[in-house]
């Protein structure tokens, strides 16, 4: 069965099994293409060559010439000095991440590259980005598939998922540039909650896991996820307290949504 939910269609909702290759090739195939990953995103990046280390470090198979995956970095690479990756788009319908990234490169970028080493790889999932979806074309999230060995960290709440083309192409590009294992000083990672969470991808979900769909609720607001095994909640505070001057939070929402080291003032 296949079921109508927010603005797609869902293969098997309500069934209570997990789907197979069948159910997989059914939601890929009805997904739409919604915008332009080479116009909003590839284009943004061939200016900022003039100034940037622009390198392209894999490709979707899928279809490479169309998804090629891209980094920017600090032309002046110094290994006496910290480094920070920051990335956008893991979640391809996560807009704000993507934009914010290129944002920044284009404009305080070029002052903190002074003090720091920078990489910054604005859209990890592109396919993601041009059908507004949060998995991959396989129906995996990558942001649950940075895990080439299969490996559990203790401490986190769910069992990572496959390795997926995104996440093995930026692992592989970190290696390759000496930046995995704690040598980057920090890692931003944009994200937002949308508010198709809950009226698309929710549902999608429980009706992949072959599980039943439980309603909740979307925060509304500026929040941060900390990190329970390295929390570093005053950071978070300062960062958060910054932000607010700027838009809002809703703390009360947050604390249920996230892990209780989340910081929300």
């Amino acid at each position: 069965t296949t079921a109508a939910v927010g603005r797609s269609t869902i293969p098997s909702a309500g069934a209570l099994k997990p789907w197979g290759a069948s159910e997989r090739d059914e939601w890929r195939t009805s997904r739409k293409v919604v915008r332009s990953y080479r116009e909003e995103v590839l284009t943004k990046l061939e200016p900022l060559a003039e100034r940037w280390e622009v390198e392209k470090y894999g490709a979707l198979s899928q279809d490479p010439e169309r998804f090629p995956l891209y980094s920017v970095r600090s032309r002046r690479w110094e290994a006496s000095r910290p480094s920070v990756l920051i990335t956008g788009g893991v979640h391809g319908y996560e807009t704000s991440g993507v934009q914010g990234a290129l944002l920044f490169l284009q404009s305080a970028a070029a002052a903190y590259s002074e003090s720091f080493n920078l990489l910054v790889v604005p859209c990890v999932s592109p396919w993601g980005y041009e059908t507004i979806q949060r998995w991959n074309a396989q129906a995996v999230d990558p942001n649950r598939s940075f895990n080439p060995r299969g490996e559990v960290v203790a401490g986190r709440s769910f069992n990572p998922e496959a390795a997926t083309e995104e996440s093995a192409a930026l692992l592989s590009h970190l290696e390759a540039l000496g930046g995995r294992d704690g040598r980057f000083l920090c890692h931003i990672d944009l994200h937002e909650t949308t508010d198709t969470d809950e009226s698309e991808f929710r549902p999608a979900k429980a009706a992949r896991d072959g599980v039943a769909f439980e309603p909740g609720t979307i925060p509304d607001g500026f929040y941060l996820v900390a990190d329970v095994t390295n929390p570093r909640l005053e950071w978070h505070a300062a960062i958060i307290d910054a932000v607010r001057r700027r838009t809002h939070a809703r703390a009360e929402v947050q604390q249920r949504l996230v892990t209780p080291r989340a910081v929300n003032r």
